[in-house]
């Protein structure tokens, strides 16, 4: 299992097309991914669940993936987060 704190970086915060990008992105992968934030717990491959967590700008997600391709998963997610989820 591996585990890693990311921060939400993007202007409008966790919102319907980020989530759907995290939500395709982690379709694609064997492992189950969830995230936590703002004392709530969503499933990666869920896109209401997502939005629920309620991840505004500044927000700090944990995120943990566990599963055969947990490193590749956790490495794009991470990517995701990073670039703001190609908003720019």
């Amino acid at each position: 299992m591996q585990k890693k704190e990311l921060t939400v970086t993007n202007r409008l915060g966790l919102h319907a097309r980020a989530a759907a990008k995290v939500v395709s992105l982690c379709s694609r992968h064997r492992s189950k991914v969830i995230l936590f934030a703002n004392g709530r717990r969503a499933d990666a491959r869920h896109f209401i669940a997502l939005l629920l967590l309620s991840a505004a700008t500044g927000t700090r997600v944990l995120v943990e993936a566990n599963g055969p391709d947990e490193h590749q998963v956790m490495t794009a997610v991470t990517r995701l987060f990073s670039g703001g989820f190609g908003e720019g």
